[in-house]
């Protein structure tokens, strides 16, 4: 899908044609959109099909007048009743007149931007919108931070009535998010720390504390991300140990019950055999069995309630 938009009146709004000053928004483009890009705008088709490599990791290079910075971004997706959550390359390219996104599948972060939910948004100031973009990423992946450790709580607290597969899974898939967005943000940090030093985007003095508080949310999200990482690794250690106790407790009780049930099984046994026993002759042999097995009964589990078996 290709939309084109431009900063008109002060608002984004979406155009038919590029032209200069106009941001070119390509999310999962087929090839003719691409071919249709590169013709237009001569932009190295390199340039453009790295960010639709979902392997893809955080970088930016130039190349012919031309700037290309890859950034990671987070995505949620529904799975079933569960929120999967990952991260993606996005593509930003900067040429001399337009600014160009690429991305594999839609996200929040552009399309707040597309949707004209973001304020202050000029498609011709290049430098100032591709900060905005990256002051976006940092402040969802916040978002998505605070909604693991959320649904993490929760989890938890369903463990702590039932122990279940279920809920089990749902903290590990936690735990492999919250890797990869330690991933993603320590690369886009790496990132972001090479558009500081100016060298390949030309910053102005405005978009300093722009990208400062950009890095500061970054770096807050990297952090916030290492402790819920830990937090959940522990949680997860705490119910493995829980769960394998909870299994000796059922076993320790289901070895007593054996016990106490093969005692009268033994005793009716030795009664069963084809050889003389103690009033085995008696009217009353039966009741005798039944008595022996009684007394042979509660001593045993007397015994294991001594020992705690029970």
């Amino acid at each position: 899908m290709l939309c084109i938009y431009k900063t008109i009146d002060g608002k984004i709004q979406k155009v038919n044609n590029i032209e200069d000053g106009c941001w070119i928004n390509l999310i999962a483009p087929a090839e003719n959109e691409i071919d249709m890009v590169i013709q237009t705008l001569n932009v190295d088709a390199g340039f453009l099909r790295a960010a639709l490599d979902d392997e893809e990791t955080s970088r930016i290079e130039s190349e012919d007048n031309q700037t290309l910075i890859i950034i990671d971004v987070p995505l949620a997706e529904k799975d079933q009743d569960a929120l999967i959550f990952s991260t993606i390359p996005l593509g930003i390219i900067i040429t001399e007149k337009n600014l160009i996104t690429v991305c594999l599948k839609e996200n929040s972060v552009i399309k707040e931007f597309s949707d004209g939910n973001v304020k202050s948004v000029f498609t011709h100031m290049k430098t100032r919108f591709i900060l905005q973009i990256l002051f976006k990423v940092a402040t969802r992946f916040l978002q998505y931070l605070k909604q693991i450790d959320r649904i993490s709580n929760e989890v938890e607290k369903q463990l702590h009535q039932s122990m279940k597969n279920k809920e089990l899974i749902q903290l590990l898939d936690l735990e492999k998010s919250l890797v990869y967005f330690s991933t993603s943000l320590k690369a886009n940090e790496i990132t972001m720390e090479k558009i500081l030093r100016g060298k390949t985007i030309k910053l102005y003095e405005e978009d300093q504390d722009l990208l400062e508080d950009v890095l500061i949310e970054n770096k807050q999200a990297i952090e916030m991300s290492n402790i819920y990482s830990s937090i959940l690794s522990g949680t997860m250690d705490a119910f493995a140990s829980v769960i394998s106790n909870n299994l000796n407790i059922v076993m320790k009780f289901l070895t007593s019950v054996t016990i106490v049930l093969s005692l009268p099984t033994m005793v009716a046994s030795f009664y069963g055999m084809n050889v003389k026993l103690p009033l085995q002759e008696s009217p009353y042999a039966f009741i005798f069995t039944l008595v022996l097995s009684l007394i042979v009964t509660t001593a045993a589990t007397y015994a294991l309630i001594k020992r705690k078996m029970f």
